[in-house]
């Protein structure tokens, strides 16, 4: 076998075969373009050139070529003399000449550590003369596409915890008309004495931060306008009193001082007074839009007061429901509700999860722990305590998938998917359809995620390695560095930059990563002690890949030194 010097990528291999015992073939060669032979999505592409010398093959004279690539045989080549008759490729008796044969065969594992070999029949016309030896013409195969890493980076919903909320509560001390005293009756209302108990519990519960107490004065809007601003500042104030002297009684002396309370009067109030008319039962619908468009039309205070104190000796229902409602001073606690702390809700997932709400679980799994099995058991408590609520389902569904549980797994992420159609959810269901292996499932359901993030990328160039199309592959990796990246630049012969991706990846000192290493070593033809270097790194992590090295054909070209041999035996 004659080698020719090229490239390792594009190595060709010549075979010359001499037949001494027949004159109707002679001093046929064959080359093999790439060799040894590359898988590429899916299919190993084979191109033979079959050379034939200055009357090597006699005119009448047909041969017929049986190639075979590990366990699979390929289609019959034939190659006729220019008076033979058939559908082979003629050549002639001068000068001779080529014939090319190309296929393409669909991969499987019997071609990784085989030979390209054929054999064949020579007829002259119809008989068979003679018989072409089984000869080997190039290696196989190539396989590196298949070291990629096929799990999927998973989706998984955000909570929306809000960990502090600012709210109020309120209560109302009510007044006669005109006047401004806290009657007794006012005192043992219920709103107010709930108020009372309200602020005894937030003095004693540090999730409770107070933030001010505000006490307005209002006034109803069927007395003189000036009288009604002073009249409502002065309910605010005697409220205020009265308050006070309620704080004293219930022991709350924090809220007995007056600095604790700001107070305003804000005169004739006429929005509560339609929200108070809008509410109110003993006036009709109609009545009400009737009394609202009276008030509207009135062009200026003095017209509308007037208009007021009409109505109320038209409907008594006014006076009765209406007006006696807002002439009041309302109380209004702002106060900031703060939610668990870390340390908390991590507390409370552990010893009673069920007792935290979705959003505070899944806070919990997100962000609060980095160990796998503890999110799983959380959110395993979130998809069992809040079953119609997706994101439970599929958090859990994205951890069995991480651990390969995948039937549990698909049952999960179908529940969410069902609850809601989800782009986080089909994103996970094909990566669990990847790894049973169904790529066209996979291929289908990232098809239908309309969200472009860079999981989805980074998933859609995992398929793009093992369909061949490195270019895309990288794109879709993306700028951070990682095992699959490099492994993609590495197939589109682009060294260098595997290279460096290699070296600023979390995988540079891992068993793979150091595979990695030495095939770019022998694609680079760095020499067999930089191969075996990074080999001997690889066997010390993981030892099995010993076994790999030795039939994989990106080392053919140093199977044959002692050095390498040593390394991998």
């Amino acid at each position: 076998m004659k080698i020719n010097n090229l490239s390792f990528l594009s190595l060709i291999a010549i075979t010359a075969v001499t037949l001494s015992s027949c004159d109707l073939l002679k001093d046929v060669t064959y080359s093999v373009s790439p060799n040894p032979l590359e898988l590429h999505g899916d299919n190993v592409k084979i191109a033979v050139t079959v050379s034939i010398p200055e009357k090597g093959l006699k005119k009448k004279a047909k041969v017929e070529i049986t190639p075979s690539l590990g366990d699979t045989k390929l289609s019959t080549w034939i190659i006729q003399g220019e008076k033979a008759t058939g559908n082979g490729q003629t050549i002639t008796f001068k000068p001779g000449g080529t014939a090319t044969f190309e296929e393409t065969v669909a991969y499987n594992p019997s071609m990784e550590a085989a030979s390209l070999k054929l054999t064949g029949k020579i007829y002259k016309g119809v008989k068979e003369k003679d018989v072409l030896p089984e000869t080997k013409i190039a290696d196989a195969t190539i396989i590196t596409p298949l070291l990629v890493r096929t799990e999927f980076m998973v989706l998984t919903a955000d909570d929306k915890l809000v960990r502090s909320k600012d709210t109020i509560v309120t209560a109302a001390f009510n007044f006669e008309k005109g006047k401004s005293n806290v009657r007794s009756t006012e005192l043992k209302d219920k709103d107010i004495l709930d108020l009372v108990i309200w602020l005894t519990e937030a003095q004693a519960n540090n999730k409770i931060m107070i933030n001010s107490i505000d006490i307005q004065g209002s006034a109803s809007p069927d007395g003189e306008e000036m009288k009604n601003g002073t009249l409502s500042l002065e309910r605010s104030k005697m409220a205020r009193m009265a308050f006070m002297e309620l704080m004293k009684n219930a022991k709350l002396m924090l809220y007995a001082d007056s600095s604790k309370y700001s107070i305003s009067g804000l005169g004739e109030d006429f929005e509560g007074f339609q929200q108070q008319l809008a509410i109110t039962t003993s006036i009709t619908e109609a009545d009400k839009a009737l009394i609202v468009r009276v008030i509207q039309g009135s062009k200026d205070l003095k017209e509308r007061e007037t208009q007021m104190i009409t109505l109320g000796k038209s409907w008594t229902e006014l006076e009765k429901d209406v007006f006696p409602m807002i002439r009041r001073s309302v109380i209004t606690v702002k106060y900031t509700l703060k939610g668990w702390t870390d340390a908390e809700l991590i507390s409370t997932a552990a010893s009673n999860p069920t007792s935290l709400t979705i959003e505070e679980l899944l806070f919990t799994a997100n962000r609060l722990t980095m160990d796998k099995n503890e999110k799983t058991r959380i959110y395993q408590a979130a998809a069992s305590t809040y079953p119609s609520d997706f994101r439970g389902h599929n958090n859990l569904g994205a951890m069995k998938y991480l651990d390969k549980k995948l039937s549990e797994a698909k049952a999960s992420l179908e529940k969410a998917n069902n609850l809601k159609d989800n782009a986080m959810s089909k994103n996970n269901l094909a990566g669990v359809a990847m790894s049973g292996g169904d790529r066209e499932s996979a291929k289908k359901l990232l098809g239908q995620v309309k969200d472009k993030t860079p999981q989805l990328a980074y998933n859609n160039a995992i398929i793009s390695i093992l369909e061949g199309n490195y270019s895309a592959a990288i794109t879709g990796f993306g700028s951070d560095a990682s095992y699959n990246k490099a492994l993609a630049q590495i197939l589109a012969n682009k060294l260098d930059e595997a290279s460096k991706t290699i070296a600023a990846s979390s995988d540079k000192e891992s068993a793979d990563g150091h595979y990695l290493k030495a095939i770019i070593a022998s694609r680079s033809n760095a020499g067999v002690d930089a191969v075996v270097s990074c080999l001997k790194s690889a066997f010390a992590k993981n030892p099995g890949l010993k076994a790999k090295a030795a039939m994989d054909r990106e080392f053919i070209k140093l199977m044959s030194d002692a050095t390498f041999t040593a390394a991998v035996n």
